[in-house]
Formats: C-alpha cells, sequence, structure tokens
C-alpha cells in the first residue's frame, strides 16, 4: 500500500513529462464531481505529478476532452479509475475511449485497473461501521452487531461477486456477527430482503454501509430503506452509514493502482469476464464485439433529465427506438457498420433524437440485415449501411416509410 512518505518528490520526479487521468463516472449532482476533483487534486498532492479528473457521462469534461487537453503538454497519460469494481465503464467504455485517444493524439496511455478488493478501503469500511456503532450506542465485542455491506449492483457477474467476497473480507477477523452484501438496484438480493432476513437472526444492531464513492440519490434510498426497517423491527437497532467521500485512504488505492499500470502489471478477472467466457445466464454477452457495441451504445444512454431524484440511473424513454440485429447472421451480412452509420446519421440530424440500439435475433435470418422501429412497429429488411441516411432522413426525421425496404408492418 502506498503512503506518503513511500512516494517522495524524487521519485516522481522520473515522471516529469506524465500526467494522470483520474476518471469518474459524472453526476448531473455537481458535488459527486467535484468530489472527483477533489479527489484528483489530492493524488496530485501524493505524487507530485499532474492529475486531471474526466467523466464518463453526464459532466464535463468527457474522456475524449481531456485526452485532446493533455495531449499538447505530455506524452504520456496514465488512466486511474474511481470505478469501484470491474463492470462495463471499466472493461468496455473506458478502453473504448482510450483507443479512439490513441488514434487521435500522438500519447503513450496507459490504462489502470478498478479500485477493486484493497487493504485500505476494508480500513475505511472497519471505520464507518466503528462510526455507526458508537451512534447506535454498541460494541461489536460485546452486542451482536450485523453488517449490510450495499453496492450499488450491476449486470456484470465480477462486479456483483467482488461485493460479496470484500462482505466476506470484511467479516473475517472481525467480532460481527455477520456481514452479508446487498444490492440497491439491479441485481439481487435487494437491501430489503437482506435486511428483512436478517431480522430472524434478530442481531442487537444491524449496521448498513453504502458502498459508494459518492453521497446522492442511492445512499440516500439506502438510508431510507434502512430507517423504514429500523421502525418495522424494533427489536433491531439500525442505522445507515456514510459512503467512502473523500477519505484520504483512498489516495493510497490510486497511488498503487498508478502504479501497478505505470509498470505494466494490471490484472484482470478475465476468467470470470461475461465478455471472454461462456457463464452462465451470459452466454449472448460473449465477444468482444459484443462489449464494442454495448459500450458504444451506452455513451448516448443517459438522456437530459432535470431531475433524477427518484432513479438517477433510469433512462428517458425516446420518441423512437430502432433496434438493428447484430446476431451472427446479420452481423455477417455487414449489421454492426450499419448500426454505427445510423447512429451517426442521427447525430448529424436536427430533426430526431431516437435511441439506436443492438438487437439479438429478430427471426428473420436470411431476410437482413434487420432494423424495426417502434413505436412504429415498421421492420426493414436487407438493409445496407447505405441505407442508414435514408432510414434517418425520410423515416426517423419526416415519419415517411422507406417503403423499398419495408419488410413488414406490424
Amino acid at each position: 500500500m502506498s503512503t506518503p512518505d513511500e512516494t517522495p518528490a524524487a521519485a516522481a520526479s522520473a515522471f516529469d513529462d506524465e500526467a494522470i487521468l483520474l476518471v469518474g463516472h459524472g453526476s448531473r449532482r455537481e458535488k459527486s464531481n467535484e468530489q472527483v476533483r477533489e479527489l484528483a487534486a489530492g493524488l496530485e498532492d501524493r505524487l507530485e505529478i499532474p492529475v486531471d479528473a474526466a467523466f464518463l457521462e453526464l459532466a464535463a469534461p468527457s474522456i475524449d476532452e481531456a485526452f485532446a487537453s493533455l495531449a499538447p503538454l505530455t506524452s504520456r497519460v496514465t488512466v486511474v479509475h474511481c470505478s469501484l469494481f470491474a463492470a462495463s465503464h471499466v472493461k468496455n467504455d473506458v478502453p473504448l475511449a482510450i483507443e479512439r485517444a490513441r488514434a487521435t493524439h500522438d500519447l503513450e496511455i496507459d490504462n489502470g485497473a478498478h479500485l477493486g478488493i484493497h487493504p485500505a478501503l476494508l480500513d475505511l469500511l472497519d471505520d464507518r461501521a466503528a462510526t455507526v456503532e458508537s451512534e447506535l450506542g454498541v460494541d461489536r465485542d460485546r452486542d451482536d452487531v450485523a453488517v449490510v455491506l450495499c453496492g450499488r449492483g450491476s449486470s456484470d457477474p465480477d462486479a456483483n461477486g467482488d461485493v460479496h467476497k470484500l462482505a466476506r473480507l470484511l467479516y473475517e477477523g472481525r467480532e460481527f456477527d455477520r456481514v452479508e452484501a446487498t444490492f440497491i438496484g439491479v441485481t439481487e438480493p435487494t437491501v430489503e430482503d437482506t435486511l428483512h432476513g436478517l431480522s430472524k437472526h434478530r442481531p442487537d444492531a444491524a449496521v448498513v454501509l453504502p458502498y459508494m464513492l459518492g453521497d446522492g440519490v442511492l445512499t440516500q434510498r439506502i438510508r431510507d430503506r434502512t430507517a423504514e426497517f429500523d421502525a418495522e423491527y424494533p427489536y433491531v437497532d439500525a442505522l445507515a452509514g456514510d459512503p467512502l467521500g473523500t477519505d484520504s485512504r483512498l489516495l493510497d488505492v490510486f497511488a498503487d493502482r498508478w502504479q501497478e499500470a505505470r509498470t505494466e502489471s494490471v490484472e484482470m478477472s478475465c476468467d470470470t469476464c461475461k465478455y471472454k467466457v461462456d457463464l452462465e445466464g451470459y452466454e449472448e454477452d460473449v465477444g468482444g464485439a459484443r462489449a464494442m457495441l454495448r459500450a458504444l451504445a451506452h455513451r448516448d444512454a443517459h438522456a437530459d433529465r432535470e431531475d433524477v431524484d427518484d432513479e438517477p440511473h433510469t433512462h428517458d424513454a425516446p420518441e423512437k427506438h430502432v433496434a438493428v440485429c447484430t446476431n451472427r447472421t446479420c452481423a455477417d451480412m455487414g449489421s454492426p457498420a450499419l448500426l454505427e452509420e445510423l447512429r451517426q446519421a442521427a447525430r448529424d440530424s436536427e430533426q430526431c433524437d431516437p435511441r439506436i440500439t443492438r438487437s439479438s435475433c429478430l427471426g428473420r435470418c436470411g431476410d437482413g440485415p434487420m432494423v424495426a422501429v417502434y413505436p412504429d412497429g415498421i421492420w426493414y429488411g436487407d438493409v445496407g449501411a447505405e441505407d442508414a441516411d435514408r432510414i434517418v432522413a425520410d423515416h426517423l426525421d419526416r415519419d415517411r416509410l422507406v417503403s423499398d425496404l419495408v419488410d413488414q408492418i406490424l
């Protein structure tokens, strides 16, 4: 683990022509974005190397913009992630942005790993739990204290599995009655179900730890669910703690991840990556092309909404949804190129703002590439990349069918 004493200025001076790009998710809540910038400033003080902050979405600067700003100033950039676990942002979105930067700028770019499992994070969680115990007036050494570690939840099994691993490591060697992993969204078990199940063991106290960086919508939801449980089960004192915030121990983890990337010693969980191996229930995600398409689609997934209090990661319904089959047969006939041409044509249009996504098999193998437009219920067949401009200009812009491509009308 890195400490300020272990990273003196003399060591940093060897990296005069290098910068670090700290990549956060991005939020419409400027407080969360400022947290990433504060961490970037702290990391710069720690390593004595220039550190800029960038965001995947919803905030500025974007990763592309940050690379463009750094390119005239340095020859080497190391990307350090704020992501807690390796889900699609780490596996797809950031690598895609890095490849674009490598193709555009004369930069050597090292890509670091996510924060992951780290002793400093376990120490931080232990302290967060101790703070809640103090507020509740309980002591894990004499009382039955249960801990609920609550992550955001992901569609990636690696990320969800690491939450369970972190929970187990927090339990090991500590006098907790139990430590259970749970999630506030996307996957199960939900925090509500976990707390209700916990009540059967009748602990003296339930300490709920939001495993997130920022204090926003999701952390407040965790507090609300915990308060509801506390009111429903008066024999269990329950209270939610604070997220990770800008604790200086995060800088220890960032410094280690920087060193790993800089020395080409980054390790990723490739043996259980849903994009690399067949995992039960995730077979359709296997393959680099699918990962790339998912990353390209996600960049435009979040609509420009003002109010994100209810569900910050839901996506507003588009006026039109265009599904392009990228299953094997259609892919062999050129549907990936068609997908990107449609997206580019839609971006160039000032008349429409559709959601254009890939689809698995639409059941018209041999008649493709297939394109389905909803809510209109129009299916186009034998569509080539050269037809993308017509579909956008006629159908999406003006609600006029491209009649020679119509396969069926539902």
